[in-house]
């Protein structure tokens, strides 16, 4: 097994009750740029890049305040997950998915929630920079 389990940080899963308002704040008060907004039903996530460097923040309506979540990339969730239950984590609900791959949440022994994904659809991204969806 590779010791390096994590490949990189690449959203900050963000609640976002007003999605809208959110947008605004990150783009007209700290200078970030809108990369794409999206409806799915009741849904909307809007992708917004901080600084060149940073993971793309994902502001999302369906969250609950304060819950805000850490998405890893992984290159085998299968990997990652018997690691880290092995290490004492617990799993949070089941594998879901995210538009670029299979997601898990963890627990860590001390109760913080962190997530990990494993890419395999990596096209999505580029299928989703520039679109905005309206209401």
């Amino acid at each position: 097994m590779d010791s390096q389990l994590l490949e990189s940080l690449d959203y900050l899963y963000v609640p976002a009750p007003d999605v809208e308002a959110a947008v605004a704040f990150y783009t007209g008060t700290l200078g970030g740029r809108l990369r794409w907004r999206i409806r799915h039903g009741s849904t909307w996530v809007a992708a917004v890049r901080l600084t060149d460097a940073s993971p793309l923040m994902l502001l999302a309506n369906h969250l609950e305040p304060g819950q805000l979540l850490l998405i890893y990339r992984t290159r085998s969730l299968a990997e990652l997950q018997h690691a880290l239950t092995n290490a004492g984590w617990a799993v949070e609900g089941s594998v879901f998915e995210l538009p670029p791959g299979p997601c898990v949440i963890f627990r860590d022994p001390g109760g913080q929630r962190v997530a990990a994904y494993e890419r395999v659809r990596p096209e999505v991204e580029a299928a989703f920079e520039g679109r905005f969806d309206v209401s």
